[in-house]
Order: structure tokens, then sequence, then C-alpha cells
């Protein structure tokens, strides 16, 4: 299984607030969550959706460092306060120079790994169960996307077949801390390694973000956000307009803000069935387990966060089960959503950021370990069970983080670059741009 000990950190509320509204932003904004901190109290007394934690704490967790990025504030500040006062700092961190072109991920748009056909009047689009053995053949660009003949045999026979470890084993060496298993529910992984292979997706009539501030974006460099290099590519692939892309992201909200009241921004996308066959982008979570880490270094047990957990998972697994039902979207939808990163490349030293101080990232919480890769591990169950996809930001982004040029981190690599601006938890603009890739290419293949 992938063994990151970023874990240890997304941990630290590495992430965090990985999508935590910018203090700034907020005050700016004005938007607050007054239902949150009940919500917070009652996600214990709710039935989880998924009660079988995967082995996540099968494997006692080594103390870490794990900063409560939430900085003392309440919990019904609509989650943005994880960020801390620092993100107006400017994106100094940002790489001015990154290529839209080759920033990350491979280019994959070969398109010759596409999945089986699936009827263009079915939401769930069917799975390819053979794609994610075949080579994509990109060019690769400069990035560590992982092994390209990173494949195991099929115990019958058969073709190979890609698991995540095998994608990332190069950041795994051996006596590292293990990481989220997600093998364990049989994925079908993308030969790009960037993301599952679930959905063929194809005839796209109009595209949809849902979210947080990681899909928002974040000033100074607002519009370089992923979104908007995602949102230009699909107007050349599928001849969209601009009214044919729509984004109902916000910063600081969490799962239950794609639903509930008073965000409802499925609603607010689709207030009625939809007729195009759409496709739906998101990233969330990172707010959610902000929460939990305010919980946890409150002194809350282990049992009450995998609690929270459960609930954030079961609120995830509501929304998709919304976007994938045909009376909603009679001629089909797609859906593909993140796991959460962090930026310390799995040391658990919040402080390597520089303005970490100043975003609120302070405090012990050598307990999150098993709750967060509960939570990254319950993403991917929900992904096989809903034939959806995600893609691999937590892994893919280690050694990009505030420790890429450290030769003794385990993700290290020779020329690798930050794709963390100075708010610690949001990506700069050649970060945005992995994203972007990252998306592109499960669609791609």
């Amino acid at each position: 299984m992938p063994r990151l000990p970023l874990v240890t950190l997304l941990l630290g509320a590495a992430v965090l607030s990985a999508c935590g509204e910018p203090q700034v932003i907020r005050a700016v904004n004005g938007d607050t969550n007054t239902s949150r901190q009940e919500q917070d109290e009652d996600a214990g007394s709710t039935s989880p959706a998924n009660t079988d934690d995967g082995g996540a704490s099968a494997t006692p967790a080594p103390s870490v460092d794990a900063g409560a990025a939430v900085d003392g504030t309440s919990s019904n500040s609509d989650a943005g306060d994880a960020d801390g006062a620092g993100a107006d700092s400017g994106d100094s961190g940002a790489d001015p120079s990154a290529d839209a072109g080759d920033a990350g991920a491979p280019d994959n748009a070969d398109g010759d790994v596409s999945a089986a056909d699936s009827s263009p009047g079915d939401s769930g689009p069917a799975d390819s169960s053979d794609a994610s053995a075949t080579d994509s053949g990109g060019d690769g660009g400069t990035t560590d996307t992982g092994p390209g003949d990173s494949e195991t045999t099929d115990s019958g026979g058969g073709p190979p077949a890609r698991t995540v470890s095998s994608c990332y084993k190069e950041k795994n060496p051996p006596g590292s801390a293990p990481g989220p298993n997600y093998d364990q529910f049989n994925p079908i992984v993308g030969s790009h390694c960037l993301g599952t292979n679930h959905q063929d997706i194809q005839g796209v009539e109009r595209l949809v973000f849902l979210g947080d501030s990681v899909t928002v974006g974040t000033p100074p460099t607002y519009t370089k956000g992923y979104r908007f290099v995602l949102g230009d590519w699909a107007k050349q692939k599928w001849g969209l307009k601009g009214a044919d892309i729509d984004n109902c992201s916000n910063w600081g909200d969490r799962t239950d803000d794609l639903l509930l009241p008073p965000k409802e921004q499925i609603k607010k996308c689709f207030p009625g069935p939809e007729p195009k066959k759409t496709l739906i982008v998101m990233t969330v979570g990172g707010n959610d387990f902000a929460a939990m880490a305010k919980k946890g270094t409150s002194g809350a047990p282990k049992e009450e966060i995998f609690k929270m957990v459960d609930h954030a998972v079961k609120l995830l697994g509501e929304a998709i089960a919304h976007l994938r039902d045909p009376k909603n979207f009679p001629n089909g939808s797609y859906i593909i959503f993140a796991n959460n990163y962090e930026f310390t490349d799995g040391t658990g030293d919040l402080e390597s950021c520089p303005t970490a101080k100043l975003a609120g990232f302070a405090g012990k919480w050598p307990e999150g370990r098993d709750p967060a890769i509960r939570f990254n591990e319950q993403y991917m169950k929900l992904a096989v069970e809903t034939k959806t996809d995600m893609i691999f930001m937590l892994e893919h982004f280690c050694g990009h983080g505030f420790f890429h040029d450290d030769p003794k981190n385990q993700c290290y690599k020779a020329g690798n670059e930050r794709w963390f601006d100075l708010t610690c938890i949001h990506p700069n603009p050649t970060g945005h741009n992995v994203i972007a890739k990252m998306f592109q290419a499960v669609i791609e293949e």
C-alpha cells in the first residue's frame, strides 16, 4: 500500500484547510454559516454511511506534529477559519514562468486508452475494465507521475492491472510510514497514475465546478486557478461556450455545503433536472478535516473523530448519489473529485511554510493520522462504489511542498518545484496547472 507519511499529516490539518477561505477574503465576503457548529456537534450522532474503516487504524501511527490550523476560531465560521490571516500575503511563492503545457501531469492527449462506450442516456457511464492496463504513451513532461511500467499481473493470467501502490512506489521507500491503502477497494487506476479510470467521459455539454477554495481560486492569482485552465481546455475539446461552464464552489465550504442549506451548491447550479450531459469536477474535504483537527486538539477521542469522518463521507456520498440520479440528469453525468493533499511533504513540519504561524498552524495531534487515512480511503471507496473518479492529489503533490528541495525527504526528486503558494495550503499557478492536468488526464482516458 502507499506509504506516505504525508498522511502524517494531511493531517496536520495540513490540508487542513487545504481549502479554507483566506481570512482577508472572508472579511470582504462576509460569508458565514451559522449552522456549522451544530452540525459539528451532531456529527457523532449521525449514522455513518461507511462503517468499514478500511483498515485505516490497523497500523499504529507514530507521533507527529499536526497543526490545528484553526487558530482558536469558532467552528461555525464557514471553515475558512482554518486558513488564517496570512492568505493575502501575495503569491510570491508562485512560479510565474510556469508553463501550462507541462506544469505537471502529462498531457495524455493521445486518447487511445478510453474505456468502453457507454449509453448516451446512462447517468452512470460504463467503467473500463481494461483501460488501466494500457500505457498512455504521453510524453510525461518533467513530472513524476510514477513509473510508467508500474503494473502487476492479474492472478487469473489476464492483462496486467495497475495499482496505486505500484504507481507511487518510488515515493514509498521501505520503512516509511504507511499511508492510505486504496488498493483494498480494487480501483481501476489510469495508465497515467494520476487518478482512477471508472468512467468513459464523452460528449460533455456542460461543465460545473463544486467545492472549496482550491476550486474557487485565491488572490492574487485568482484567474490562474485550475478551473480556469480546465475550462479553457474543455472549450477546445467539446466546443463549450462560456455559458456552458459554471462555478458554484465557495471559500471554506465543506461536504455538507454541497446539498444542505444554507449553501446548497448543487441546488444553486442545478435548480431542476439538467438536460445537458454534464461533467462535475470538485475539490472538497479539507475544511471538514480542519473541523476534525480542532476537535482532536481539544481532546476529543479518536472514536468521535472517526464519526465525523464517516459523517463527512456520508454527506459526500449523498451529494454524488444526487448528481448520478437519472431523474436529475436524464442525459447523463460524470463526476471527478480529488483526495486531499498537504504541504509538508510528509514531514509534519508545519512551520516549513514561512507564513505558517500567520495562517494559524500550530499544536500537535498525533492521533490525527488514522482519521486522515480513513478519510482518504473512504473517498476511494466512494469512487469505486459509485463508479466515479478520484485524482490522487495527496500522492502526486508529495515532493512539491516546502521540503521539495530536501534530498532527505522520501518524496524528493531532483528538480522538483514547489506547487504551493505562501498561504501554505493553496496551489500556486504551477500547482493549479498540475491539478488541471490531473483532471484532464482522467477525462481523456
